[in-house]
């Protein structure tokens, strides 16, 4: 009998769930052990200097969804004290300027909201959840082609300042990627718990590095931290009930309402492969549009979050942009996802970011600091406005479904604001086309924003006219990250249990 399934981001963060579920762990056990490991194997996407969410669905249970994302400091320092500097990451078809340094730090939220989980919900030891993600510090992790890409891309920040450059010096050599402080920090965590982070000595470095080279953080910060549990948005779509990340995760309210939108559409019905292509589109273009006219995309505090929230749940408002997709011409980053289910059919989803990091490590630890105030898409209000002591606004949404022959799907994505889409296409492909979890994972996918609908090779002949009449046709050469990276794992009504995770990110999927 199988004990679960899981799909990841690496072979060292799959095989850490994986080998806590072979000790009887449950899916909310492994998904943290999986947590844990990613922020060692996965450095240039996530890290305990971070933040992130995570959907726990127990079986027979209540859902919750667990925030710990980052939050704002209390108190501003001035501009000309700040250590926030700009930086170019080259992604290929184009490059992107962050801002990184400790001036762009937020308070981290992920070692918080590992302890909540396990508290709430986890059967085994710290000692336990935290002994594979030890042994990769401590052992090392082998580079692979992925990795070489995306270090690459963040290639400035991390040669910022040398501490980090020392970091991933091996990787020229090829020589494992060893962490050893990184290690002795997380041998203490399992000791002390999380409290060890917020308000013993890690703590009191961090404050102590920002008050000296240009941060906002302070003891202050760090102590008031709090995890946030909330029950996720529903939205129903061909028979499913699909539980989605609410607010501050903006992408999980967006997938709600484009879900929403294709149900009203009749999207599941759409036999016709280009026509169905085009109208996917059309919903994506007006979503984007309905983040803008909700007042979702400008929102700088949780007021104006909870009014935009208000009117894209509307069914006058949802109405409006029906009736613009009907009349529109075609109709006629550093992100990590991990999925678990277990065999009892507890589910969870859990996506965690660092940014891209800010270029500073904790002194002590080896943890990466966020760069989430220099981040342009999370601070739509401008640098430096955001409101103190509140969360950042997110497009992380980890998601599930009950599906209507009893059976359960976990999933998420990867991928800034293509996330959304990412998710939301292999929702679509998987409850409305029918298609396996594999085959709606590896799927090809489009993204539509602003007057560009960009594509990957592969869709239906005949899709590439009806998408021109939507914008400017943006075909990609092959299948790229920067169109997401779904991990899903599904248990169907007869207990039958699959993963998959996307090849676009070299995602590892297991059955255990």
């Amino acid at each position: 009998m199988t004990k679960g399934a899981l799909a990841a981001g690496h072979p060292v963060t799959a095989e850490a769930g994986a080998a806590v579920l072979r000790e009887g762990g449950s899916a909310f056990d492994a998904a943290l052990a999986a947590l844990a490991a990613a922020c060692v194997a996965e450095p240039v996407l996530a890290s305990f200097g971070g933040g992130g969410f995570f959907l726990a669905a127990p079986a027979g249970g209540e859902p919750r969804v667990y925030d710990f994302f980052v939050q704002t400091p209390k108190r501003k320092r001035p501009e000309a004290l700040l250590e926030f500097e700009p930086v170019d990451c080259d992604f290929g078809p184009a490059v992107q300027r962050f801002h990184i340094g400790l001036g762009a730090c937020a308070t981290p939220g992920v070692p918080a909201g590992m302890e909540a989980v396990r508290h709430d919900l986890c059967r085994l030891p710290w000692s336990t959840l935290l002994a594979p993600a030890i042994e990769a510090a401590r052992g090392g992790v082998p580079w692979r082609a992925f990795d070489a890409y995306a270090l690459g891309v963040v290639g400035p920040i991390w040669r910022y300042r040398p501490e980090t450059a020392a970091v991933v010096a091996g990787f020229a050599e090829d020589q494992p990627l060893r962490q050893p402080l990184l290690a002795d920090f997380l041998e203490e965590l399992g000791r002390e718990g999380a409290r060890f982070f917020y308000e013993g000595e890690p703590a009191a470095r961090l404050a102590a590095l920002c008050r000296e080279r240009g941060g906002h953080l302070t003891r202050e910060d760090m102590e008031g931290y709090r995890v946030e549990a909330r029950p996720p948005l529903e939205a129903a779509f061909a028979g499913a009930k699909v539980l989605i990340a609410p607010p501050p995760s903006s992408g999980g309210l967006l997938i709600a309402f484009a879900l929403k939108l294709a149900e009203s559409l009749g999207l599941a019905g759409e036999d016709d492969p280009p026509r169905r292509a085009a109208l996917l589109a059309a919903i994506m273009q007006q979503t984007n549009k309905a983040r803008v006219d909700s007042g979702l995309a400008a929102a700088a505090d949780e007021e104006a979050e909870i009014a935009a929230m208000r009117r894209l749940q509307d069914p006058a408002f949802l109405s409006l942009y029906r009736e613009q997709v009907l009349g529109a011409d075609a109709v006629s980053r550093g992100t990590t996802h991990i999925s678990v289910i277990d065999a009892e059919g507890n589910m969870a989803a859990v996506t965690l970011s660092n940014g891209e990091g800010c270029g500073r490590l904790l002194p002590g630890a080896g943890i990466h600091l966020n760069n989430m105030l220099g981040e342009e898409d999370l601070n739509p209000a401008g640098f430096h406005a955001w409101r103190p002591d509140s969360r950042l606004i997110s497009m992380m949404a980890p998601s599930a479904a009950l599906l209507p022959d009893g059976g359960r799907l976990a999933l998420g994505s990867g991928g800034s604001n293509r996330l959304r889409t990412a998710i939301l296409q292999v929702l679509l492909g998987r409850l409305s086309a029918s298609l396996p979890l594999p085959a709606a994972v590896e799927a090809p996918r489009l993204h539509a924003e602003g007057n560009k609908v960009s594509f990957e090779p592969g869709l239906p002949g005949g899709t590439q006219d009806l998408l021109a009449q939507l914008g400017e046709a943006d075909p990609w050469p092959e299948r790229s990250m920067f169109f997401g990276g779904v991990h899903a794992a599904e248990m169907n009504g007869g207990g039958q249990q699959v993963a998959a995770a996307d090849p676009r990110r070299a995602g590892v999927s297991l059955v255990v």
